[in-house]
């Protein structure tokens, strides 16, 4: 195996309800070897935490089960296409016994492998003296807890196809395992490979959002042809590491490199110590360049020894909350919705005072078509249909429960223009929190079920740890030009693409300049100070705001960590975007002074 010239692997999967045309598009025409589908985030391991709490027989994807699995069996056969999956989620083995009836019902018969180690919520008094890695919080009470999962890597994956496996189904893994692992299956990397450990990882990153890689969420969004149709990601992978993404042929959908650049930085912190459980990922030398039509070659990735150590994700339920949208329309459309939504929570603060309920925890107050979102950054459009977005936390149900029952009331006692929804009430849901620390590795034994077989998969410290203090950081060279009167002012995205995403209660925005010559011009511009203005609004509350830089010369770019920045992040934010898609989008409206001789290039 360690000869075979390449691995084709197809991301079928970005989230919890992704499309389900992804999975029959690339087994009938991605020629693969390997599918996979991601399906797990912190938010979705607390939903299906819940889940199993309501029904011990549930907690894993049926979005896979009952749509993926079942609808495509015939083709998966036929193609004898592997699949990895994380769809598991927090009860791995339910998912394989109603995978394996699917299959026995429809007259086939596979060998699906389970890992499990993972789920550590049988632990949780091992864990009460835990701080949280990030803000120093104490250990959530353990009758709050709704999952507590480590996050395992991509060895006890690749023994599993080692050991015949047609299908592996594992609960939290980190997501890129899922390509990692039968990587190395293929190519017999061993723990020590590190830079091809982490080219490998950084494959399974490139594809683990499906489409986000092949025109999905692009800056040039206008560039991108046929949405309906997009084409899901292929990677050809290669021993060295090397790998070329691409798509279906005659599918919608744009593979280029300013596209893939995006991806590569999405969701990333600092791309020279990106940490994962087999290895530690440096993506600041990486390049991607075109090799044919909708083809793109990735390369020049490094790594280093992991920590020896898995990261643990505990979500808990930290009282409630609720949101309710209602339209206004007409002239002053905003002024109204605003002054109604806020004459809402006056009343409704009065009434639990009368109650002795204590008032709302947390508020907020969006107007939605009015720019609510982008802080002093904002405009005046003079919009003339809006809605008004009111959010509220409490510690106790019953607060909820009052504001279901008097959101409703301005259609008919507030603003002139006030419609409602008229389709059912918002839903009452648990604040949704995240509590990460770490373990050491040897606490924790991934476990291969197969067939009659238990196989333990131990991974102990490693021989030489990580050492952040030994990464050399880029030596940054050019100097920006000088500001003078030879200079234009233009939006942000005349020159650089940009993708956004959170990373728990923070968001990064990767910049990537269209001309190597405007990366000075980006540095100049995009200072930490400016940052900080600019997403003023979006620090609003944070103990402790701060924007992290970091320099990727290979793709000429920039990545920006802004921390403490989405009000509690996923679950646990009352804001319109805590999962920070809009982030780069609204930075691309800054204004930068540009040398106009670089325009003209």
């Amino acid at each position: 195996m360690a000869g075979k010239k390449a691995v084709r692997i197809g991301g079928a999967g970005g989230f919890l309800g992704d499309s389900s045309v992804a999975a029959p598009q690339l087994i009938a025409g991605g020629d693969l070897d390997y599918l996979v589908l991601d399906y797990l985030a912190e938010a979705t391991m607390s939903v299906l935490g819940r889940v199993r709490l309501k029904k011990p027989d549930e907690g894993y994807a049926r979005d896979f089960t009952d749509w993926v699995w079942k609808d495509n069996l015939a083709a998966i056969r036929e193609k004898r296409v592997r699949i990895v999956t994380n769809a598991g989620g927090v009860n791995p083995h339910a998912c394989r016994a109603r995978m394996e009836k699917i299959a026995a019902d429809a007259g086939f018969s596979f060998k699906i492998a389970v890992i499990e180690g993972d789920d550590l919520i049988g632990r949780l008094p091992e864990f009460a003296g835990k701080t949280e890695m990030f803000k120093g919080d104490a250990f959530p009470a353990a009758d709050a807890v709704l999952s507590a999962n480590a996050y395992l890597g991509g060895f006890p994956i690749a023994r599993a196809l080692a050991e015949g496996a047609d299908v592996v189904i594992t609960g939290r893994v980190v997501d890129s395992a899922l390509t990692l692992g039968p990587l190395i299956h293929e190519f017999a990397w061993k723990d020590t490979d590190y830079d091809q450990l982490a080219a490998g990882s950084l494959a399974g990153h490139v594809i683990e959002c499906g489409a986000q890689a092949t025109g999905g969420l692009f800056t040039d969004w206008e560039d991108v042809p046929d949405w309906a149709h997009i084409g899901y990601p292929v990677i050809e992978c290669h021993a060295d590491g090397s790998f070329v993404v691409t798509k279906p042929p005659g599918t919608g959908g744009l593979v280029s490199p300013a596209a893939v650049a995006e991806q590569i930085l999405y969701e990333v912190g600092d791309p020279q110590a990106y940490a994962l459980p087999d290895v530690v990922c440096d993506f600041s030398a990486v390049t991607v360049q075109a090799v044919g039509e909708n083809r793109v070659l990735v390369d020049n990735t490094r790594g280093y020894a992991p920590s020896g150590c898995y990261k643990v994700s505990v979500t808990w339920t930290d009282g409630w909350r609720c949101i309710a949208a209602s339209p206004v329309v007409g002239r002053d459309a905003a002024r109204k919705a605003q002054r109604q939504a806020e004459a809402v929570l006056i009343r409704l603060d009065e009434m639990l005072r009368q109650r002795n309920l204590g008032p709302f925890r947390a508020t907020r107050v969006e107007v939605l078509g009015a720019e609510a979102s982008y802080g002093a950054q904002g405009r005046d459009l003079g919009a003339r249909e809006v809605v008004a977005r009111i959010g509220v936390e409490h510690d106790d149900r019953r607060a909820m429960d009052l504001f279901l029952r008097e959101f409703d009331a301005p259609t008919t006692s507030m603003s002139v223009g006030t419609t409602g929804w008229f389709g059912g009430r918002p839903a009452i849901s648990p604040v949704a929190r995240v509590f990460s620390f770490l373990i050491p590795r040897g606490e924790v034994t991934p476990v291969i079920s197969l067939g009659d077989q238990r196989i333990a998969v131990q991974e102990g410290a490693s021989a030489q740890p990580f050492d952040p203090a030994r990464l050399v950081r880029p030596q940054i060279s050019e100097a920006a030009p000088p500001a003078n009167d030879d200079e234009v002012e233009v939006p942000l995205v005349d020159i650089a693409w940009a993708r956004s995403g959170d990373k728990g209660d923070a968001f990064n925005v990767g910049v990537i300049a269209r001309d190597p010559a405007l990366l000075p011009v980006i540095r100049r511009a995009l200072t930490q100070e400016a940052l900080l203005k600019f997403f003023a609004h979006e620090f609003e509350g944070a103990a402790n705001p701060e924007v992290r830089t970091y320099e990727l010369p290979g793709l000429n770019a920039m990545n920006f960590h802004l921390m403490d920045a989405l009000g509690g992040g996923q679950f646990a934010s009352l804001r319109m975007d805590p999962l920070a898609k809009g982030k780069a989008q609204q930075l691309l409206d800054m204004p930068v002074k540009v040398p106009a001789s670089l325009l003209r290039r």
